[in-house]
């Protein structure tokens, strides 16, 4: 199995990466350390490959939906009884 060299122009800083993604450079920091976005720290910078964003670029946008409930059967409906005097 063949590696591809790595050049320069393929990584990217936490910066660059949230520029490219269109998301904040804290979210950045949020998929690192959630392992969700490959990344080596140099020092104090992250450095992340760009064939490693291709997970976090497909991912879904927004919340996951909430399973729908399922419908709860209505009550019997209450028969009106007449005062007794």
């Amino acid at each position: 199995m063949a590696k591809t060299k790595t050049t320069p122009e393929d990584l990217l800083s936490t910066v660059d990466v949230a520029a490219e993604l269109g998301i904040t450079v804290t979210r950045v920091n949020v998929l690192i350390r959630q392992y969700r976005l490959k990344a080596v720290r140099i020092g104090k910078v992250w450095i992340i490959r760009r064939g490693d964003l291709d997970p976090v670029r497909n991912r879904p946008t927004g919340r996951p939906r909430n399973k729908p409930s399922t419908p709860q059967p209505k009550p019997p409906a209450r028969s009106k009884s007449k005062k007794r005097s």
